[in-house]
């Protein structure tokens, strides 16, 4: 086996896997801090902008969000991996889903004594 040289069309779709897996990285539950600093503010603002035309479906929509935010980044990390590796990958769903629907709960509980608000209900 010999080495073959790389065409640019080849580089290109290794670094925007590259770039893609990153993404997905971000977006996916496989960390903790991800959640807490990427997830969280995205479906709070996701949930804001819902709440803005459907007033009382803050909660219902922030959750949607917030797995909205985690299928999309195991679905970009994937897609990232198979143009860098050109293979198949093997993700850990079960831990996965254990730890968002962790999250999940904790955004409830959140919500339900009153940390977690629509934007407009902070009084300070």
């Amino acid at each position: 086996m010999g080495y073959t040289k790389e065409t640019n069309v080849q580089k290109i779709k290794r670094i925007s896997g590259g770039i893609l897996t990153v993404i997905g990285y971000l977006l996916s539950p496989l960390s903790w801090w991800n959640d807490l600093v990427v997830n969280i503010p995205l479906a709070y603002v996701f949930a804001w902008l819902v709440g803005l035309v459907v007033p009382g479906y803050f909660l219902a929509s922030m959750i949607v969000g917030y797995w909205l935010t985690n299928i999309a980044g195991f679905v970009m990390m994937h897609a990232g991996i198979k143009m860098v590796a050109l293979k198949e990958v093997k993700i850990e769903f079960l831990k996965d889903f254990l730890i968002s629907l962790a999250y999940t709960l904790v955004m409830v509980v959140f919500y339900r004594i009153g940390w977690l608000r629509f934007p407009t209900d902070y009084h300070f």
